[in-house]
């Protein structure tokens, strides 16, 4: 029996990882080829894969999930570019924290969802009312996240910039980004995987296009295979881009997230 926060080596992790999936999967054809469940409700592991080599080679289903991406990806982009400084401004500074954060925290419990009809009367059923539904359910949460991690920068940091001569600025530029710049790679990352649960909600009303959309075709068909293909493509460019981005920030800041 493993001891409490006992760590584990990274071939026993893996191990680990790949053993639930194998249960999960075992647990699922049981409940579904062994006559448990019916079909029309839950499809069972071959048919789902049967359903989703048709979807691929037949239906052009790529094409749908590279659409999603470029959505997901673009939204986020465009999320991040407005809240990474503003969170940056909010924790370095006290008035702007004052002025922003009553907004900021009122926002990021609205539901994107909730937006919805509101987006689709504003800017139409195009790319840009999916963008702008990632941008809403990602912005308020960077933004707030950031700040929260500026602000609690090591005041030793701070003080020794300003006895070397460091001006306002240059605190911030030199000391308070470069300190917490591995802490908002990893909010980066951790609000990219918020992102795909907003782009399946936008893409499941007026969308002609994407895996939502898909989706919903699949629901009116009662195809609980294709349905469940949607949902395991989602979790695993899910799991990839975590995994990319995880590389990335070892690759970026070893002395902190080795």
């Amino acid at each position: 029996m493993p001891r409490p926060l006992e760590p584990v080596g990274r071939a026993s992790r893996i191990g680990l990882g790949i053993a639930f999936f194998v249960v999960f999967v075992a647990v699922w054809a049981a409940a579904t080829l062994g006559g448990f469940v019916s079909r029309t409700f839950l499809a069972d592991p071959i048919t789902m894969v049967m359903d989703g080599w048709t979807l691929l080679t037949r239906f052009g289903f790529a094409a749908d999930i590279a659409v999603t991406v470029w959505r997901v990806v673009g939204g986020f982009i465009l999320a991040s570019l407005v809240a990474v400084p503003l969170g940056i401004l909010m924790g370095a500074y006290k008035p702007v924290e004052a002025f922003l954060e009553p907004f900021v925290s009122f926002a990021r419990y609205l539901p994107a969802s909730a937006f919805v009809p509101l987006l689709i009367l504003w800017a139409g059923i195009g790319e840009t009312q999916k963008l702008l539904v990632i941008f809403i359910g990602s912005v308020f949460q960077i933004i707030l996240m950031v700040a929260v991690a500026v602000g609690q920068t090591r005041r030793d940091l701070v003080e020794a910039a300003y006895t070397l001569g460091c001006g306002d600025r240059s605190v911030v530029r030199r000391v308070l980004i470069p300190a917490n710049a591995p802490d908002i790679a990893e909010i980066l990352r951790l609000v990219l995987g918020w992102a795909w649960t907003y782009v399946i909600v936008a893409e499941l009303i007026g969308s002609s296009s994407g895996i939502g959309h898909m989706i919903i075709d699949s629901q009116a068909l009662l195809a609980t295979g294709q349905m469940i293909f949607g949902i395991i493509v989602i979790g695993l460019i899910g799991l990839i881009s975590d995994f990319l981005f995880k590389a990335a920030n070892r690759a970026l800041f070893p002395w902190r997230l080795a």
